[in-house]
């Protein structure tokens, strides 16, 4: 077995932290900006859109929904991370790639102002304020795993990792947000019955 049976998993839940305490971070240093969403949570597959207003009533956290999933799992090598790797299987016993690349999706939702109870479009003003949330929010995960990713991989040089694109998603369901996607190296190893664990 090239990774621990928790390697993906705990990379997951490491990402998931790194971007909240971000957003916690955030929050307190800029008035109005919300912090981490009170549902913040590992998902498997794509993100539902379970929930953008605030679930949690106003003294429990703030409104909106995080999420990190895996996109995909593949081989990968030292002189061509990110791409994948080609390499045939099989032919020489157990042996690993020399790293596995894991793509996850960071996805952040929060509420989008929409049409009243009379039927008028939001307000030009409603708008604005929800595009400068969603503009902190998108510098801020991004600079969360710039800046925290590294310092989870446990090793002396921190973890290898490509940040890929971020796109802003909605407004639907009254729901607008981002998704920011990342490629981040895990090491291989030899086989337990090569000698080495």
């Amino acid at each position: 077995m090239a990774l621990t049976a928790f390697a993906v998993h705990d990379l997951t839940e490491a990402v998931l932290g790194c971007v909240c305490a971000a957003l916690d971070a955030t929050a307190e240093d800029i008035e109005g900006q919300p912090g981490c969403p009170c549902r913040t949570c590992v998902v498997p597959g794509t993100a539902a859109w379970d929930s953008c207003d605030d679930p949690c009533g106003p003294s429990e956290g703030a409104g909106g929904q995080l999420t990190v999933n895996v996109a995909r799992i593949y081989p990968s090598s030292l002189t061509s991370f990110p791409s994948q790797d080609q390499t045939v299987q099989g032919v020489r016993g157990c042996t690993p790639p020399p790293i596995t690349a894991v793509e996850l999706v960071i996805t952040l939702l929060r509420c989008a102002p929409t049409v009243s109870e009379d039927g008028c479009p939001p307000s030009c003003e409603e708008l604005s304020e929800a595009s400068r949330i969603l503009h902190i929010d998108e510098v801020t995960v991004y600079n969360a795993l710039l800046c925290c990713l590294p310092q989870t991989g446990g090793g002396r040089r921190g973890r290898k990792f490509v940040i890929g694109a971020q796109r802003t998603i909605g407004p639907e369901g009254g729901c607008v947000g981002l998704e920011q996607r990342v490629i981040v190296a895990l090491p291989g190893c030899r086989c337990p019955d090569e000698g080495v664990s």
